[in-house]
């Protein structure tokens, strides 16, 4: 009686928190630096959250190792609705990692947020003016470029990885704490090619001061006009990604839904997926934390057979 007596409080004061919900800022951690998707997608988010809960969600970068910094982080933190986390599947850094401090079982998938794909761009002062011709220079001069990126386990180095496996070429790779470090290194000419997130390098390709080859899908993506995909630039491969938000394990369904129904309402606004398909990236909110969670689920051993067939690893 006295066990049932204790469950029924606990049940009673998780449920009056949710109806509380929120009553003070909300933090926001994302584990890469300002400057590539990662950034623009949580600060996107967290203005839309902000709006709909009526509360300040402050975005804190904690860049580092492929995000694992700042997924250990939210997954330590207390399961109040208050530390959340926009992060791609961590099945990515399960794979690569051989000791990592948390799992997917440490937290509550709320809503995905965007899919987006990569694009290989190279240093303007290189010759390359297609896929094949990179492609054919690496093949005769094996590790001879710098690929920049934005770190293990991030999008751009499973791109990258997944390209030079399907092309039969190696690159020498050079990590960064992220996609803008990495473009630095690209625009100086320290490095010479480099896998990016399209809000990464968008404005550099634009303004003429790197030169796109393809982008990692195999058909193109029409949120991408004018770069060809890797089947029309003749090394078929294909590496997307995702981010979305996700919360401590344990916390109350109720604030999951209510972050959910947030996240969503906010995804759907037309101005919205328009700022998303700018940046090469298309809104793509979860039915449901449950579906979120099922996909999350079924694609996890998709990725992870996919990073050991590359070779991707940590070193």
């Amino acid at each position: 009686m006295r066990a049932f007596a204790i469950a029924a409080l606990i049940l009673f004061s998780a449920a009056a928190a949710a109806q509380g919900y929120p009553n003070k800022p909300i933090r926001l951690v994302v584990g890469y630096p300002p400057g590539g998707s990662g950034d623009f997608t949580t600060r996107l988010i967290a203005d839309e959250l902000s709006k709909d809960l009526g509360v300040a969600v402050i975005v804190e970068n904690k860049a580092g190792a492929g995000g694992s910094i700042a997924s250990e982080f939210v997954a330590r933190s207390v399961a109040d609705g208050y530390t959340l986390l926009n992060q791609g599947n961590h099945a990515i850094n399960k794979s690569l990692y051989k000791d990592l401090a948390y799992d997917q079982k440490d937290f509550s998938p709320v809503c995905r947020v965007a899919i987006g794909t990569t694009i290989l761009v190279v240093n303007n002062d290189t010759p390359f003016k297609s896929l094949q011709e990179l492609v054919t220079y690496a093949k005769a001069n094996p590790g001879k470029l710098f690929s920049a990126s934005a770190g293990f386990g991030s999008a751009p180095h499973i791109a990258s990885v997944a390209f030079e496996s399907a092309a039969g070429i190696k690159f020498t790779t050079i990590q960064f704490k992220g996609g803008g470090p990495a473009s630095i290194s690209l625009l100086a000419g320290d490095t010479q090619v480099m896998f990016a997130t399209s809000p990464t390098v968008t404005g550099f390709i634009k303004g003429g001061r790197m030169r796109p080859l393809v982008v990692s899908m195999r058909k193109g993506s029409p949120s991408i006009p004018g770069i060809p995909g890797s089947e029309e630039a003749g090394v078929p491969f294909e590496s997307t990604f995702w981010f979305g938000l996700y919360a401590p394990a344990g916390t109350s369904p109720e604030i999951v839904k209510r972050l959910h129904a947030a996240a969503a309402k906010g995804l759907a606004k037309p101005e919205i997926r328009d700022r998303i398909a700018q940046q090469g990236m298309d809104a793509s909110p979860s039915a449901s934390p449950e579906a979120f969670a099922a996909e999350i689920a079924a694609e996890a051993p998709v990725i992870e057979r996919s990073i050991r067939e590359s070779g991707a690893k940590v070193e």
